[in-house]
């Protein structure tokens, strides 16, 4: 149930994350919204990773830190040229 989560939270910050970075983001709603579950699944693993508790499982990350994944996702696939 926690992907299912994720995912539709990052399809919901997909879609934000394409508004609040700035300048243009020339991409389409599907493209938007796949890069926002990345970026979702993206700061839920970052996240377990910081988590100090021994053999704990993945977490899905909270809406702002799944904006800032999608975010991160977003420059990084316009820095490497990824068509969208």
């Amino acid at each position: 149930m926690k992907y299912v989560s994720m995912a539709i939270t990052g399809l919901i910050v997909g879609i934000l994350a394409r508004f609040v970075y700035p300048g243009e983001v020339p991409m389409g709603w599907a493209m938007s919204a796949i890069l926002g579950v990345v970026g979702s699944f993206l700061a839920g693993t970052v996240g377990t990773m910081m988590d100090k508790q021994p053999g704990t499982q993945m977490k899905p990350a909270g809406f702002l830190w799944s904006l800032v994944g999608a975010l991160v996702v977003i420059f990084v696939a316009r820095k490497f040229g990824f068509s969208m």
